[in-house]
């Protein structure tokens, strides 16, 4: 009987103990975290004045004297974006410009310089290009933007400067014409190199 009790006291113990070690915590954990980093891309234009630039050339009271274009220049637009790349599929972007409806009147040229990023945002900001004459063909003005951002608003990312005038081709006084006076639309578009 002692022999029984014995075995039935180590049955019990034991029971006692597996069922502790199955009822307690392990000393670990895992946990699965899924992060997703989006692909951004994203331009507008800022002012405090508006997007919409007029220019009109000084007419002199003199006559004999050509209309005067040296004043003809317009800043405080900006360019803003956003942008977040790939390293290996898509390691940067290019920031474009052209004239995408209307048309210059004949004997003037419109160009467009940024300037460097205004420093007001955080990454690998774009490097301005030189002055672009503005044509129907799409040319760089932003290039190598990477995962960046300039900050909303005047002041933030690129200001843009724009300047009128005279064509320097043979015969462009000649060819100008008051009734060709129009407007043209400028589209700016953030593209992947």
């Amino acid at each position: 009987m002692q022999n029984s009790r014995k075995i039935s006291i180590i049955t019990s113990l034991l029971l006692a103990m597996v069922v502790t070690c199955f009822g307690q915590d392990k000393s670990t954990a895992v946990q699965q975290v899924v992060i997703s980093v989006p692909e951004v891309a994203l331009i507008d234009l800022e002012s405090a004045t508006g997007t919409t630039i007029e220019f009109s050339p000084e007419v002199s009271s003199e006559a004999g004297e050509a209309i005067d274009f040296s004043n003809q220049r317009h800043s405080g637009i900006w360019i803003n974006y956003s942008s977040i790349v790939s390293s290996r599929t898509e390691p940067g972007r290019n920031i474009t410009a052209q004239i995408t409806s209307g048309r210059l009147p004949q004997g003037v040229e419109l160009s467009v310089v940024a300037s460097q990023d205004a420093g007001q945002g955080e990454g690998a900001m774009g490097k301005a290009t030189t002055a672009i004459n503005l044509t129907n063909q799409s040319q760089d003005i932003i290039r190598g933007v990477g995962s960046a951002y300039t900050g909303n608003g005047v002041s933030k990312g690129h200001e843009l400067t724009y300047a009128l005038s005279l064509s320097e081709s043979a015969g462009s006084y000649a060819s100008l014409d008051f009734n060709e006076s129009g407007s043209v639309s400028i589209t700016y578009t953030m593209t992947d190199q």
